[in-house]
């Protein structure tokens, strides 16, 4: 039986511009997957972005969409371009250009995971490849659309919040404000994603919150903010990248303790930016 792909949380009226969008959190490992995999349980699971989906729920509650992916990233890696194949897992894949994300064994369908361990002991067919596609990267990227579009007709403008998390380590990398360790990284491709009164309204309200936030480094946005920011044209995508540590226990991909009172904190900042894309609100922060 085919799995779905996503899970798409509607709000009960939609009042915002604003679409939650959650590319990585996909826990369904199809069991093909898990009996082909040289890696354990909690190895598999190393690249998921757990429960950011969890962590944005209540962005229905402000009248904003949230689509979460149920498949996985180590099944398919939705934040790639369909054509990102690997021709060192995938056969019949011919070599093209350098593609560095696709060098390093992080294509849209992955070869490794965190930690660049190798999730296969040999190759996969082509044929299986574009079937991932078909079912999973496919669905997922027609909905999100179909999601901009309305965004787009209903209010002339489109606001993509791009969800993830990042591991605590990755976090010595990034030079936050002052030199502190940032919480939170924005990411809109050095400005070329969204406007820039978008993202300093973003990061405001995280900063409002109490958390130390950083812009693009190490993580500026990937195929999602590329394909989808074009704000010429109104149409934004921000990416956002949370510290794992914050709300999980990074080994044991649990939530500890904090994971309640951290997302009762974000839900602020989620209603925050959900107003954002009010128009009314836009309206009045414009007198």
């Amino acid at each position: 039986m085919r799995m779905a792909a996503f899970d798409l949380t509607r709000p009960a009226a939609r009042t915002s511009c604003v679409v939650f969008a959650s590319p990585h959190s996909g826990r369904d490992y199809p069991e093909t997957l898990l009996a082909r995999t040289r890696l354990g349980s909690r190895q598999i699971r190393s690249s998921e972005d757990a429960f950011v989906d969890r962590l944005f729920a209540a962005a229905p509650e402000h009248g904003a969409p949230l689509i979460a992916a149920r498949v996985p990233r180590a099944w398919i890696d939705l934040n790639r371009a369909a054509d990102e194949l690997d021709p060192a897992l995938i056969e019949g894949v011919t070599r093209r250009s350098h593609n560095p994300r696709v060098a390093s064994g992080l294509g849209v369908i992955p070869r490794v995971v965190a930690g660049g361990r190798a999730i296969y002991t040999g190759k996969i067919d082509l044929a299986e490849a574009r079937e991932r596609l078909a079912t999973g990267w496919a669905p997922y990227h027609a909905a999100l659309d179909a999601l901009l579009a309305e965004s787009h007709a209903q209010f002339g403008e489109s606001i993509l919040i791009d969800c993830h998390s990042m591991p605590h380590e990755a976090i010595d990398l990034a030079g936050g404000p002052g030199g502190q360790r940032p919480q939170v990284v924005l990411g809109d491709r050095y400005g070329a994603a969204a406007a820039p009164r978008i993202v300093a309204r973003i990061e405001a309200a995280f900063a409002d919150a109490g958390f130390k936030v950083a812009r693009n480094t190490p993580f500026a946005g990937a195929y999602v903010t590329q394909a989808y920011g074009r704000p010429a044209r109104r149409q934004h995508a921000v990416q956002i990248e949370i510290d794992r540590a914050l709300y999980m226990d990074e080994a044991r991909i649990a939530p500890h303790a904090g994971f309640e009172p951290f997302r009762a904190r974000l839900a602020a900042v989620i209603a925050e930016i959900a107003a954002i894309g009010r128009p009314e609100i836009e309206r009045l922060a414009a007198e």
